[in-house]
């Protein structure tokens, strides 16, 4: 599995997502479901799986999905340094 500094570079970025959904007993009531994983925008791929994983095997109904994202490191933000310099 690659690292999170490795994935950031490859244009990965943490999403959150806001589920609100419907409990089967009860229609009238909406919970939330906070979910967060390393993923890539716009598309979605782990969300979209995990969404479509959601609708195929829980009884409980999507009303809405809210996405946020941020990337923690961007390209023109990194840079290599070859000296290291240590203060004692």
């Amino acid at each position: 599995m690659a690292s999170t500094l490795y994935r950031q570079l490859q244009g990965y970025q943490l999403t959150t997502a806001e589920i609100i959904y419907r409990i089967p007993d009860h229609p009238a009531v909406l919970q939330t479901f906070v979910w967060q994983v390393m993923d890539i925008a716009p598309r979605y791929p782990r969300l979209s799986r995990f969404l479509d994983y959601w609708e195929a095997n829980l009884d409980a109904s999507l009303h809405s999905v809210r996405v946020m994202g941020n990337r923690a490191i961007k390209p023109a933000e990194f840079r290599h340094f070859s000296q290291e310099f240590r203060l004692h």
